[in-house]
């Protein structure tokens, strides 16, 4: 926008600029940093006040930066039992998001089986600008996860307390403009859970289980955590429900089919759809190519679930 008898008229990022004057040789510019990371906020402020230095007459620079909230969505992905497929799950739904349009962060809070940086294929360490860690990014999401802060094969041998203080770690992380945040969380309904909902509390929570009565048991207690705790639970994902041969193409259902759909009826809880026990999401995933990222079939049912959470999460 002109500002024609204004000196500061030629300086950079003016989108961005919601003040500016010049009085007694000091040029004083309030300026809107929403969005920027702390990198990027700093390169922001050196570039006014360069700027600013450079008009003639100006002998100091006073830069002030604003934001506004980000407004974000935290939704925890949970399941009852180890072993569904969870983590996954959750690296796949976070790309799909991603695919569909929203900026999207994923926090590994699986303090005891971290295997997110395996899923998305870097084990690159976050860096730290302050106290904050910088999340990495990967396949179009950023995340962070404890397994890019120990060596691969370390146990991490570590008692509540410590396992919630560095989920704090993660979940006050420079998330910058992410708009919605997925929590993978450990099996079962103890400490992180616990914590995460008491200090962030979701805006919902989402339950992956397989369709046998062993797993849905224990989905069961998650789905009861978070009603409990009064997180809207938005759905249950049944995973690995379906096997294809890959000589006959015949399908088969190694542990049932439409246990988790039946289970979500009787709990009056949505049901977000089914993924296949598929070898082909099992070897992607071990390589670090989430399907999610490719086209085909699987990378279509995870947008398919994508599309369903992103109403539920709108309702």
């Amino acid at each position: 926008m002109p500002h024609p008898a204004d000196p500061l008229t030629e300086l950079p990022h003016d989108n961005r600029i919601r003040s500016r004057k010049v009085s007694g040789g000091v040029a004083t510019i309030i300026a809107d940093a929403t969005g920027l990371n702390a990198t990027d906020r700093q390169a922001l402020e050196d570039e006014l006040r360069v700027a600013a230095l450079n008009v003639a007459g100006v002998n100091e620079a006073r830069i002030a930066l604003t934001a506004s909230q980000p407004s974000r969505t935290l939704i925890a992905i949970g399941s009852g039992k180890g072993g569904v497929g969870k983590s996954t799950v959750s690296a796949n739904l976070a790309i799909a998001l991603a695919k569909a349009g929203k900026k999207v962060g994923l926090i590994d809070a699986d303090v005891y089986g971290p295997s997110q940086p395996t899923l998305l294929g870097t084990h690159q360490k976050p860096s730290a600008e302050g106290e904050k860690l910088l999340p990495v990014e990967a396949h179009g999401i950023t995340f962070l996860s404890l397994g890019q802060l120990v060596s691969p094969g370390h146990a991490l041998a570590w008692r509540g307390p410590m396992a919630t203080g560095a989920l704090a770690n993660l979940l006050e992380a420079e998330w910058g403009d992410r708009e919605i945040l997925l929590v993978d969380l450990p099996p079962g309904t103890g400490d992180v859970q616990i914590s995460l909902i008491q200090r962030s509390r979701p805006a919902g929570a989402v339950i992956v289980s397989t369709p046998q009565d062993l797993s849905l048991i224990d989905a069961r207690r998650a789905v009861d955590l978070f009603n409990k705790t009064s997180v809207p639970v938005l759905g249950i994902i049944e995973n690995m429900a379906t096997y294809a041969c890959p000589h006959c193409g015949e399908e088969s259902h190694p542990f049932g089919t439409g246990g988790a759909e039946a289970a979500a009826a009787e709990m009056s809880v949505p049901f977000l759809g089914r993924l296949p026990l598929s070898l082909a999401i099992r070897e992607a995933s071990d390589a670090g190519r989430p399907p999610a990222a490719s086209d085909g079939p699987e990378s279509d049912a995870f947008a398919a679930i994508a599309a369903k959470l992103l109403e539920a999460v709108a309702h």
